[in-house]
């Protein structure tokens, strides 16, 4: 099979590499269970764009999408990981039932892959006035930077997360 043709058609290209990528996510991952899920949804995410195929390096391709899906699935698991550490320290009658945990760690992916997609600095100006309560200047000191640059990141942040929620600009 001739795999530098660049395939027009979504069926191709699954054809052509799907063995091959779930090979690659398999070494990465250590687990062929999750290295299918992962390349089926790699898949499915090229599918779901509507847009036409046209890939000159089909693997260089396929290797991005499928790191990107990786990375979500690693933040996931990472934070799931911190939920359920900081249940465990909780008193046995305030612990949520499992539907309530599943619901949480699921908003706290949907939230960790938003904020994923601002710039590192612009996340970090977010998550200072978000989440640790601090100010514009405190902002601005900490970070070297003027209130104006805080302003300026903030609104980004704003804008990015109202894109992510309503599915379009403010």
């Amino acid at each position: 099979m001739d795999t530098s043709t660049p395939p027009d058609r979504i069926d191709a290209l699954y054809i052509q590499h799907h063995g091959w990528l779930v090979g690659m996510l398999r070494r990465k991952l250590g687990n062929v269970d999750n290295a299918h899920d992962i390349a089926q949804d790699t898949f499915l995410r090229i599918l779901s764009t509507g847009e036409p195929l046209s890939i000159r390096e089909p693997r260089a391709f396929l290797t991005t999408v499928a790191s990107r899906l990786t990375a979500q699935y690693f933040r996931r698991l990472a934070l799931e990981r911190a939920y359920l550490e900081a249940l465990a320290a909780q008193p046995e009658a305030t612990a949520p039932s499992p539907e309530t945990r599943q619901l949480v760690v699921e908003a706290l992916a949907a939230v960790s892959n938003v904020l994923a997609g601002l710039p590192a600095r612009t996340r970090e100006i977010f998550l200072l006035s978000q989440l640790d309560g601090l100010t514009y200047g405190e902002i601005a000191r900490l970070q070297q930077v003027s209130v104006g640059a805080v302003q300026k990141a903030m609104t980004k942040a704003f804008m990015h997360c109202y894109g992510a929620v309503y599915g379009g600009d403010a």
